[in-house]
Order: C-alpha cells, then sequence, then structure tokens
C-alpha cells in the first residue's frame, strides 16, 4: 500500500497565499496599464474639444444676416487603444471632409510616434430656413406663399440651404415637394422661358442707343442662364434670358 503524501497546513497556507498576492499584483498591474491608457484617451479628447469651436466658429458661414447657433455632440475614442507616447498632438480634419452633420476629427501623433486615431462628431447648425408647408407638383413654379420661414439644421443635409426668397421664388421645382421640407439649392431650377427652335426678341444696346431684333433659339432658354441665338444674318450669340422670355446681349 502507497504511503499518502500529505502538506504541512502551514506550508499549504502559505503557498495559497503566495499564489493569491501573485494574481492580485497582475490584476492591479493590468489596472495600472488601463488606468494609464483611459487617461492618455481622455487627454486626446479634451484636445479635440479644445480645437474645435474656433475652427468651426471659423467654417460656418460669414453673412451675418443667417445667424446659426451650433449644437456640437462629441462622441468618444475606443478605450482599449494602445497608443505609444506621444509628445505633442495635432488635430486635423481628414481630407474631403467638414464639420457640418456626422463628421470626425483626426489626431495625430507628430513628436515621439507614429499613429492617427479619429474621434467622431456631429455639427448642428440652427437658422431660418424656408420651409414647404403644402404639396408642391414637380414643375411647378414656386410663390411666396409655398413656404414659411422656420429654424432648421443647416448641416441635416449636405445641400445647400436657400435661405432668400429670391432665391427660389419663381423657380421650378426638380421634384414634388411635401410640407416640411427645406427649401434647398438640389429642389429648384430655373424656369424655362423658351424651347429650342423657338423665335426669340434680343435685346441689346448702349450710350443712347436700343437694338433689338428677332433670332432663332439654338438652346432652351432657362430664366436668368444663358441662351445661344442664331440672328437673321446667320451670326450666333449668346445672352441671358429674361422672365419676359425675351435675351439680353450685352455689346
Amino acid at each position: 500500500m502507497r504511503p499518502t503524501l500529505s502538506r504541512h497546513p502551514t506550508q499549504t497556507l502559505r503557498h495559497w497565499l503566495s499564489a493569491c498576492a501573485w494574481v492580485l499584483a497582475a490584476l492591479l498591474s493590468g489596472l495600472g496599464v488601463a488606468h494609464a491608457n483611459n487617461g492618455a484617451v481622455v487627454d486626446l479628447e479634451k484636445t479635440a474639444r479644445e480645437w474645435l469651436q474656433p475652427t468651426l466658429d471659423a467654417s460656418l458661414p460669414s453673412d451675418a444676416s443667417f445667424p446659426l447657433r451650433t449644437e456640437v455632440v462629441m462622441g468618444e475614442l475606443d478605450r482599449r487603444l494602445r497608443l505609444a507616447p506621444c509628445a505633442k498632438v495635432e488635430p486635423h480634419l481628414p481630407p474631403g471632409s467638414r464639420l457640418w452633420g456626422r463628421s470626425r476629427i483626426g489626431l495625430r501623433c507628430v513628436e515621439g510616434a507614429r499613429w492617427n486615431v479619429y474621434l467622431p462628431v456631429t455639427v448642428k447648425a440652427f437658422g431660418p430656413a424656408w420651409v414647404i408647408k403644402r404639396p408642391v407638383d414637380a414643375g411647378a413654379t414656386l410663390a411666396q406663399e409655398d413656404a414659411e420661414l422656420a429654424e432648421v439644421d443647416w448641416a441635416a443635409h449636405p445641400v445647400t440651404v436657400l435661405a432668400k426668397p429670391e432665391m427660389w421664388i419663381g423657380q421650378q421645382t426638380a421634384f414634388p415637394l411635401t410640407p416640411g421640407q427645406t427649401i434647398r439649392q438640389n429642389m429648384v431650377r430655373p424656369a424655362k422661358a423658351f424651347d429650342a427652335g423657338a423665335q426669340v426678341r434680343v435685346n441689346s444696346g448702349g450710350n443712347g442707343f436700343s437694338i433689338s431684333v428677332t433670332g432663332l433659339a439654338l438652346t432652351a432658354g432657362l430664366v436668368g442662364q444663358s441662351a445661344r441665338i442664331r440672328l437673321p444674318g446667320g451670326r450666333v450669340v449668346s445672352g441671358l434670358v429674361q422672365e419676359d422670355q425675351s435675351v439680353e446681349m450685352a455689346l
């Protein structure tokens, strides 16, 4: 019969305490690394916030007639990031992006290491704009009574807001519009004054004289845009299309 080997209770307790101490040390070491890492990530987020507001102020429209009230929602960096020590961090906008709507801020190390991380950010810009208040068919000519003034988030859509009435009144709708839509550049197009092939009156003049002849439109005429006209003698000219369906030609 084999003898049973037993360890003295004091020795067993000593080994158990030693193992516990090792595990505790490992846990504390890991917590220390995590704490240091979280501190570095928090510092990066602080750097981004300090850089954001002056950069945002400089990028907003400078027209005083369109005061915009901004709201910024900052995201967070992944707390599991392991970044090498860096003596100098430089915030920047990634190529092709801007601080408008959903965006991101780049943070790159320029002294001490080579890394680049991105912090998500959402920028809202509230200001006055014109909002459709009743259904409008595609191809209809917009009038003042089709819209009303309201405060909207200009950054909610990448297309330019048409904040001045003269920018959209008299324009034709590019597609059907529904109540609540903010009037933007892609929603309207110049009204058509005449089609290609139409007989068009061409006006011109200078100091003390004026000329008016009829020509053949080679292109469709959109109000406020240039059109090409062939005059009776065969000369082709370009002029600005007027609301009265004529063309104004500069000499």
